[in-house]
């Protein structure tokens, strides 16, 4: 099993030194969903929602999401994001809303974390944005897809 780096000798949190780690591309994806009732999905699709376009703002929340992450994250590094997409797409058999985000860096360490603030946030925002109407959704399975770059190089879920 893999040492966790983010403890120091003695246990403690502490944030992980990269100086030396080279600068590589990397990239990482990450899904979730938001479970909801049928008719809950067909206001959002229709666009009837009272507060607005859901989908566009959900996608810009996940989108500042990923940017905000070190901020969020005790322990993240602030990255130089060179790319983030938020894809939000309706699922009748769900009933829901899947998310899946990729984000793209030139860095030091990875961006897994960015990517899964970003469907995190998106699917958050979601929630707000129709909370009036179904209290009862779900937010679930936000995983990680992919991650390439760097030195242990690509993970594909399975």
């Amino acid at each position: 099993m893999a040492e966790l780096s983010h403890f120091d000798s003695k246990g403690d949190a502490h944030m992980v030194d990269v100086s030396d780690k080279p600068v590589t591309s990397r990239i990482a994806v990450a899904e979730g969903h938001v479970k909801m009732t049928a008719q809950t999905l067909e206001l959002i699709t229709e666009g009837r929602a009272k507060k607005g376009d859901v989908l566009g703002v959900s996608r810009l929340a996940g989108i500042m999401g990923a940017k905000k992450t070190a901020d969020l994250i005790p322990l993240c590094h602030p990255l130089p994001i060179t790319k983030v997409a938020v894809e939000l797409t309706a699922d009748p058999t769900l009933p829901g809303i899947r998310i899946q985000a990729t984000v793209k860096t030139g860095g030091q360490t990875g961006v897994e974390m960015e990517a899964l603030t970003a469907v995190s946030t998106a699917a958050l925002t979601l929630y707000d944005m129709v909370k009036a109407v179904e209290k009862s959704m779900v937010i679930g399975d936000i995983r990680l897809l992919l991650k390439d770059g760097g030195k242990s190089g690509l993970f594909e879920a399975s």
